[in-house]
C-alpha cells in the first residue's frame, strides 16, 4: 500500500505549493499555463487510447457507459460532494468544486491507477504507482494554482479508489485479463482526452466526463459476451 498512500502524498504537497503559487502568477500567464496543461492531457489520453486492439468495443462502452452514467447522473453527484467541501472549508473559493471534480477525474482515470493499484495489491510492487506519484504531483501544483485548494482534496477520492483496488486485488486479478485491462485503459485515456478539452474551454459547454465513469467498466461485460457469441456461432 506504499504507492497508494504516496500517490495521496504526493497530490497533496503539490496541491499546497500550487495553492502558494496561486497568487503569485499573472493571470495571462496562468491561462497560458493551464491551456499546455490541458494540451499535455490530451496528448497522453489520446497515446492510452490509441492502445485499444478494438475500436468497436471503445465505440460500445462510450455509448452505453455514457446512457448509465446519465441515468444515475454521476457528475451532479461529485459536483455536489465538491460544492459540499468548499461550503465547509473554502467558502468564497469559486474555483474550489471545479478543481476537486477535474483533479478527482484525472488521477483516478487511466492505465496507472488501475495496474499500478494491482500491483500494490498483488506483488506489495509500489513501482507504478510512485512513477504516477511523481506525475499526479507535477499536475496538482499546476492545477491547484489555477484552481486553488479543491485540487488538494482529490486525494481522497484517489486514496479511496486506488486503495480499494489494491485492497480487492487477490479477487480481481484472475477476472482482469491483459485484454479487458488494455480495453478498460483505452476507454479511461478517452476520459482523459475529454478533461483536457473541457480544461481548454473550447466547447459552448462542458463534456460531463463523470457521466462517463461506467464507460470503463462496460469491457468487463462486453469482452466476456463477446467471447460467448464467438464460441456459439
Amino acid at each position: 500500500m506504499l504507492g497508494v498512500w504516496a500517490n495521496a502524498v504526493a497530490i497533496i504537497a503539490g496541491g499546497l505549493l500550487g495553492c502558494l503559487l496561486r497568487g503569485g502568477i499573472k493571470e495571462k500567464l496562468r491561462d497560458t499555463i493551464n491551456y499546455g496543461l490541458a494540451l499535455c492531457v490530451m496528448i497522453i489520453g489520446v497515446s492510452g487510447a490509441l492502445k485499444t486492439d478494438d475500436t468497436l468495443v471503445m465505440i460500445v462502452s462510450v455509448i452505453v457507459g455514457s446512457v448509465i452514467g446519465e441515468w444515475l447522473r454521476i457528475e451532479d453527484g461529485i459536483t455536489r460532494l465538491g460544492d459540499w467541501a468548499q461550503s465547509k472549508l473554502a467558502k468564497g473559493d469559486t474555483g474550489f468544486s471545479a478543481g476537486f471534480v477535474s483533479a478527482s477525474l484525472l488521477f483516478c482515470v487511466g492505465a496507472m491507477a488501475v495496474v499500478g493499484a494491482l500491483e500494490a495489491g498483488l506483488q506489495n510492487k509500489p513501482d507504478t504507482l510512485l512513477a504516477k506519484s511523481a506525475l499526479d504531483g507535477v499536475f496538482s501544483i499546476i492545477l491547484a494554482s489555477t484552481y486553488g485548494p479543491g485540487v488538494i482534496f482529490s486525494a481522497v477520492p484517489v486514496l479511496i479508489y486506488q486503495g480499494a483496488i489494491a485492497l480487492l486485488a487477490g479477487v480481481l486479478s484472475p477476472l482482469l485479463t491483459d485484454a479487458l485491462i488494455t480495453e478498460m485503459s483505452a476507454v479511461g485515456s478517452l476520459l482523459i482526452v475529454a478533461i483536457g478539452i473541457n480544461s481548454m474551454e473550447c466547447l459552448k459547454s462542458r463534456i460531463r466526463v463523470g457521466n462517463m465513469l461506467p464507460a470503463i467498466l462496460i469491457p468487463c461485460v462486453y469482452l466476456p459476451v463477446a467471447e460467448l457469441l464467438k464460441g456459439l456461432f
